[in-house]
């Protein structure tokens, strides 16, 4: 970070980083404890593929347990890379660097932290380092 950036961000307000710190505790501990009931639901329907031999692809009755067993990896992968981040999160809070930037350096709004508390980037740059070589950022929270 150049000096003007960081004597500017010496001028704003810090974020309350230890209420930041218990929110992605929290959000750790249920994602944690998310995890072994996805992997429960993927080893029930894996072992209901394994013990039918209906053509479920076919099945007029709802849901195939294809789409089931997509569903769950889909959600299982989802929590685990909610889980990296809120530990990349957790991080950047021991470092110290927490609420900064990481490709601009500056201050991230307090408001989009409690949006997405694990979050390393501000509002301008939320597309990631894509967002800074001229492609457009997403404007969503």
């Amino acid at each position: 970070m150049d000096p003007a950036a960081a004597s500017a961000l010496a001028l704003q307000p810090m974020v309350d980083v230890e209420r930041f710190r218990i929110l992605l505790q929290e959000e750790r501990r249920r994602k944690l404890a998310l995890l072994p009931a996805l992997r429960r639901d993927i080893s029930s329907v894996n072992a209901a593929r394994q013990d039918s031999n209906v053509d479920d692809e076919h099945d007029p009755e709802g849901a195939t347990i294809a789409f089931e067993l997509s569903q769950a990896s889909a959600l299982m992968e989802q929590s685990r890379q909610g889980l990296e981040q809120i530990e990349a999160a957790l991080e950047r809070i021991d470092a110290g660097t927490y609420g900064i930037c990481a490709v601009c350096g500056e201050q991230i709004a307090e408001g989009r932290l409690e949006a997405r508390p694990w979050t390393p980037y501000c509002i301008r740059h939320s597309a990631g380092p894509a967002g800074a070589a001229g492609t457009p950022a997403r404007t969503s929270a």
